[in-house]
């Protein structure tokens, strides 16, 4: 864990993997997720995101991240995660911070396969 979905649209494949490795860099110095756990799909589909909402103002230059890992971070692991990829993707691809849309979804951890048909982290009896 975590499996990271990145939809930015009009990147290259060198701007996509130093986006990428933003958030990997943000989810191991923020979130303790181990430095060899990198799991990343990638897409460039047409975006389409309101102008405004919650008073942040969104251009048409957007990167949306959604992460899937495990339940239990704190809330303040929670905001400051999404600051370091705030700041990382801003430096990394000039996405301005406010356009970089950030979703936590959680997942217990008997939920992940990562091969082999195996449950990655069986429950203790």
């Amino acid at each position: 864990m975590p499996i990271v979905r990145i939809s930015v649209a009009g990147r290259n494949q060198e701007q996509r993997e130093q986006i990428g490795d933003a958030v990997h860099a943000a989810l191991v110095a923020v979130a303790n997720v181990p430095k060899d756990d990198l799991f990343q799909v990638f897409e460039d589909p047409p975006l389409r995101v309101t102008p405004s909402y919650l008073g942040i103002s969104h251009s048409h230059d957007v990167a949306i991240v959604q992460v899937f890992l495990n339940a239990g971070r704190t809330l303040d692991v929670k905001k400051a995660l999404y600051a370091r990829i705030a700041d990382g993707v801003a430096a990394a691809a000039g996405i301005r911070r406010a356009d970089v849309i950030v979703s936590l979804v959680e997942v217990a951890k008997e939920n992940w396969s990562f091969g082999d048909g195996l449950m990655s982290y069986p429950p203790a009896l």
